[in-house]
């Protein structure tokens, strides 16, 4: 992103990234949940969460939903605000990987680009997408908020897998498949991955 702000400077700190790493006793990383509205993500994510801090992990997690209260309560849902939306969440998990975390994200963020420009803020291994895999007329059946059924009425525009495209993972780290998966089992997954990548050792 180009800078606008002027007479700014980088600062450095006295606690540099390594020695926060070293402290935490484990890897740090962006889990980036990705997946139509009603897939799961959020669900999967926070069980991820869970298991991850079960096991003496330092993580965090951000929820499409949350952040919108928030940091990112001005944006809208055209697809120049949801640039920016994934934009300013890519910078946000950055900080938490600086500070030695497992940072959870969980959002639609349906655009291949926007996913690869936050894959390019972190370093080699730092970023692990999952993609969570779930058909439409699954999600459509779940609706949870009742946004497909207004989306369908023509009540709500740009939204992702009606009006709006959404674009698949071609090579995510994880795949899930939760039409055919339990919660639980997504979960385990995702931090059986973290294992073997040497990203995590789970506490006895």
């Amino acid at each position: 992103m180009e800078q606008t702000s002027s007479n700014v400077k980088w600062h450095a700190h006295s606690v540099d990234h390594a020695q926060r790493v070293q402290m935490k006793g484990h890897q740090p990383a962006i889990l980036w949940f990705t997946g139509l509205s009603g897939s799961g993500k959020s669900t999967i994510a926070n069980a991820v969460d869970a298991l991850l801090h079960k096991h003496g992990c330092h993580t965090y997690l951000l929820d499409g939903d949350n952040v919108r209260h928030g940091l990112n309560g001005d944006l809208g849902f055209s697809d120049k605000d949801r640039v920016e939306n994934i934009r300013r969440i890519g910078e946000v998990a950055k900080l938490f990987v600086d500070a030695g975390l497992v940072v959870s994200t969980a959002f639609i963020s349906p655009f291949v680009a926007d996913r690869k420009m936050v894959r390019e803020m972190c370093q080699e291994g730092q970023f692990v997408e999952v993609f969570v895999d779930t058909p439409l007329d699954v999600c459509e059946s779940r609706d949870p908020k009742g946004l497909y059924k207004k989306a369908r009425k023509g009540e709500i525009r740009n939204f992702t897998g009606i009006d709006s495209a959404y674009e698949a993972p071609v090579q995510p780290e994880v795949h899930l498949k939760t039409a055919d998966q339990s919660i639980e089992a997504s979960a385990q997954h995702v931090v059986d991955f973290l294992v073997a990548q040497g990203l995590v050792t789970l506490a006895e």
